[in-house]
């Protein structure tokens, strides 16, 4: 069921062609002013691109990957063409698939979208790879994002890493960032 606020939803697997709208998206989500219009920004703690086209290509090239697309149907009266509004990356490691660079469109997030996405990103890597968890890194002074994800069924695993700095293309903020790990056993069928 859909609502003026939730608009219809399709998915897709992204191709090297989708590369630099899906680096303008992600960069549009994490890094910088306009990043500050949704709730899940970065711009107070990293500086710097989150990620490029040829980041993505790669991502999207590589074995046992796939970056899935959400996309907002356009009403078929408006003739209008959908409009890219989510990504993330699914990477296949053992019995579990890792989900990063999980992207909701600023502009739409808050609205349910993201949590809809989600359930679709963890389905498509159960029917792909057949896989028992999903597992993604968060950065641990993110704490609204993490309930987020705590509200999805992810639970903290006790790994914690450093953040990689001085990666070349992000500068931190704020000292002393951390990943923490955070896991989620799917129901099988």
């Amino acid at each position: 069921m859909t609502t003026p606020s939730q608009p219809a939803l399709s998915y897709r697997i992204a191709t090297a062609a989708d590369a630099p709208a899906i680096a303008d998206l992600v960069n549009s989500a994490y890094r910088g002013d306009s990043s500050r219009q949704g709730w899940t920004t970065e711009a107070d703690l990293l500086e710097g691109s989150r990620t490029s086209a040829h980041e993505v290509s790669g991502l999207i090239a590589a074995p046992d990957s796939v970056v899935y697309l959400c996309f907002a149907d356009a009403e078929a009266a408006t003739g209008a063409p959908s409009e890219l509004v989510g990504c993330v990356n699914l990477a296949k490691k053992g019995d579990g698939a890792y989900l990063g660079m999980f992207v909701v469109k600023p502009t739409l997030q808050g609205g349910g979208l993201g949590k809809r996405f989600m359930q679709e990103a963890e389905r498509y890597a159960q029917a792909l790879w057949n896989v028992q968890k999903m597992w993604m890194t968060v950065i641990t002074v993110r704490h609204e994002l993490i309930a987020f994800y705590e509200r999805r069924g992810y639970r903290r695993t006790g790994r914690v890493h450093p953040f990689p700095a001085n990666n070349g293309k992000e500068t931190m903020l704020v000292e002393n960032l951390m990943f923490e790990e955070f896991e989620k056993v799917l129901p099988q069928a």
